[in-house]
């Protein structure tokens, strides 16, 4: 089996507000082409002598360009940055919040196709050129539009507001202290977020006892039993890979064990509309039963278990998003989710850590780059660069990034090869 290696990459400042700095998207764009090209040792030229061979391609994870800077067509739109990108084959891949991801599925597939030796995936979104409730209504069409969003303010913290109050239903969960595990992976996010120099909080203050004033003048409710505090940030920001071939590396005399593989993957798509999924879930264990499915998935492609995985990187659009994936990783029992959050077992120095990098709430969620950024994460993890936010001895990474109210779901595992 032919496979997938991780090169290196890049990730913008996810603090910085590019509207305010007069720059536009191909400025975004140009910015991460060029950093992530350095970190993973490729160079312009590279590019054009492998597209002489037709052997390198170029795919590109973005939601909503089209709402938020009005410009569609993006496949191509890399020839605005370099010249050496006229005529490399290139599109535009869209799963909402795991549009990074399924352009990572499709770079992947097509090296281990053998039909590239390099891919360039890149995710971007640039949500600060509106304001937050014109944003709230266009991120509303990663729901079915008309049925879940159309004329509701900030329809997501609703539909995953819903979520967190389903699974008190589901498991007969005290509310009192479920509000309070959300509030710890709250902050456990944001103090996470303090350790990455490009997370968007990094300079933000939380704490648990501020999570848990809900409701308060300071942490308003934004949906159902969600504040504030649990919901994962409005950001700009683009994030690069690049993923090589055996090929690739042999040919530039690269130490192929220095670089890790993409080791499994998960996908698996629910019902779009939330209620349906509920209904459908009623009789399993899980309360998102094909995002436990896509983690099984990556799991037995990878041949591999929870207890194999050092470190993961999760899709926490909310808390309650979060408190979910617990037990879809499998780290508990579904409706025993508590006891890793109270054991303190997801906490930075704890057995299974869930988001070093400080997660969509602490590092920040421009949503097309969701999923390249995590990859570029699990990277840093398991090749021991992820400097202050580096988890002691990761050998294996997982992550779960979700499309939708987790319509959409992916995962990947990254390590090297033999550990």
């Amino acid at each position: 089996m032919k496979k997938v290696y991780v090169l290196g990459g890049a990730q913008t400042d996810f603090e910085r507000n590019w509207k305010k700095e007069g720059k536009n998207f191909i400025a975004l764009l140009k910015e991460v082409i060029d950093d992530a090209l350095k970190n993973a040792n490729v160079e312009y030229k590279d590019i054009k002598e492998l597209n002489k061979i037709n052997k390198v391609a170029i795919f590109m994870g973005n939601f909503a360009a089209e709402y938020y800077v009005s410009q569609g067509h993006l496949g191509p739109i890399l020839t605005e940055v370099n010249e050496c990108f006229y005529g490399v084959p290139s599109a535009r891949y869209e799963a909402a919040c795991a549009s990074g991801s399924v352009a990572l599925d499709a770079a992947r597939t097509k090296i281990k196709a053998d039909e590239i030796d390099l891919a360039i995936v890149i995710g971007w979104e640039l949500m600060k050129t509106v304001d937050s409730k014109t944003g709230g209504d266009f991120l509303g069409r990663a729901a079915l539009y008309d049925v879940e969003a159309k004329g509701i303010d900030f329809p997501f913290p609703k539909l995953f507001g819903k979520l967190a109050e389903e699974m008190i239903k589901k498991y007969s969960l005290d509310e009192e202290r479920f509000k309070k595990n959300l509030s710890v992976i709250a902050n456990i996010n944001y103090e996470n977020a303090k350790r990455n120099p490009l997370a968007q909080t990094r300079k933000w203050f939380m704490s648990e006892k501020q999570a848990n004033l809900r409701g308060k003048e300071t942490n308003e409710n934004v949906g159902n039993i969600l504040a504030i505090s649990d919901c994962s940030q409005v950001t700009d920001g683009a994030a690069c890979v690049m993923l090589a071939s055996e090929n690739y590396i042999k040919s530039k005399n690269l130490k192929i064990d220095e670089y890790p593989i993409i080791k499994g993957y998960g996908h698996r798509v629910a019902p779009y509309i939330f209620e349906h999924k509920i209904e459908e879930s009623s009789n399993n264990r899980y309360i998102l039963p094909w995002t436990r499915q896509a983690v099984e998935d990556a799991y037995k492609r990878a041949d591999m278990t929870v207890n194999d995985i050092d470190v993961f990187e999760t899709h926490d659009c909310f808390t309650s998003s979060e408190y979910m994936a617990i037990s879809a990783f499998g780290i508990t029992e579904p409706g025993k989710e508590y006891e890793a959050i109270e054991k303190g077992i997801i906490d930075f120095n704890g057995k299974k850590p869930i988001n070093p990098s400080g997660g969509l709430i602490g590092c920040g969620h421009p949503v097309g780059a969701t999923g390249v950024r995590m990859c570029l994460d699990l990277y840093k993890q398991v090749t021991n660069k992820a400097g202050r936010y580096q988890i002691n001895n990761a050998k294996n990474g997982m992550m779960l990034n979700l499309g939708g109210s987790a319509t959409t779901n992916y995962c990947f595992i990254i390590g090297k090869e033999g550990k």
